[in-house]
């Protein structure tokens, strides 16, 4: 590949308020700039504060941003610019091919921080990243999924095995993402991609009790794919048939709300009052294989 070359990355992202006063135009965008009734505002200002006030998220997406900066550069010395590109805030997918463009960047990769493929997320993505590369004339390579990527599944498999050390013997590993409405999944590859992830996991450590769960749906009143993993701690407790539940939430690749509040606040106190011991799987965040089998991934986008 020619040192001359210059090539793009948009390192795509869900997004999330960097402040408190960014919540309300957040949750604006999410819902389609349909402003939330105030006492959603307030529920979701809860959440926030029951996890210190805001997520960590933004400084973790910019933490694998630069990881993966950090990777290609040392692949490809001088020939990657590396942006963000994110859904829900500031900087916008749209945002990120603007500055590849202006920068007199032709080709890019999109990669988005989410190992499994939904058309509803992450085809959504890169559609807008194409779109976008098309007005501004450059051609984007987008990568649709990798949860098959060998430095995932080990990330995933040594976590599970480190966290069980804490729990009972007999505990149950519940593996999570985050649903999706049931009119999108028809025909989606999402729920498929899950259970192989999940599968690989289990079979690697000969886990006798597993299953998969979903979390943290949408609050609209059409059905979300489940069972939720509330409903999941239930049937356990109701059933006998653990002393524990081990939560790995495999869909999500960073500590965020979905994480700290819904499994390590929510979940975790049903657990307690169902009388189930409760953990949680270390999240991937900006960890350095998985960063450098993803900078590989991309690489090979554009060879």
């Amino acid at each position: 590949m020619s040192a001359e070359r210059k090539i793009g990355l948009v390192v795509m992202a869900y997004g999330t308020p960097r402040t408190t006063e960014d919540i309300e135009p957040y949750y604006t965008h999410i819902r389609r700039g349909r402003a939330p009734e105030p006492q959603q505002l307030a529920d979701l200002i809860s959440r926030y504060d029951a996890i210190g006030g805001i997520s960590p998220l933004a400084s973790l997406t910019e933490a694998q941003r630069a990881a993966l900066e950090s990777a290609l550069e040392s692949r490809m010395p001088g020939a990657w610019n590396v942006v963000l590109g994110q859904k829900h805030a500031t900087p916008f997918i749209e945002d990120g091919v603007t500055e590849l463009a202006d920068a007199g960047v032709t080709e890019a990769v999109g990669l988005v921080l989410a190992p499994h493929f939904s058309g509803f997320s992450v085809g959504e993505y890169q559609r807008r990243a194409a779109e976008a590369g098309t007005e501004r004339g450059l051609t984007m390579h987008g990568i649709n999924n990798w949860h098959l990527e060998q430095a995932y599944l080990d990330f995933l498999t040594t976590a599970v095995r480190d966290a069980l050390v804490e729990l009972p013997e007999r505990t149950t590993v519940l593996f999570t993402a985050h649903s999706l409405p049931e009119r999108v999944l028809e025909n989606d590859p999402y729920p498929d991609e899950l259970a192989a992830s999940a599968t690989y996991v289990a079979e690697q450590l000969g886990l006798k009790s597993w299953s998969l769960g979903w979390q943290s749906a949408g609050r609209t009143p059409e059905p979300w794919r489940g069972p939720d993993i509330l409903e999941e701690l239930q049937r356990i407790a109701a059933e006998g048939s653990a002393d524990g539940v081990l939560v790995c939430a495999q869909g999500f690749t960073a500590d965020h709300l979905e994480v700290l509040y819904d499994l390590d606040i929510e979940a975790a106190k049903v657990a307690s009052d169902l009388g189930l011991a409760f953990g949680r799987t270390r999240s991937l965040n900006a960890d350095e294989v998985v960063m450098n089998a993803l900078a590989d991934l991309v690489v090979a986008q554009v060879q």
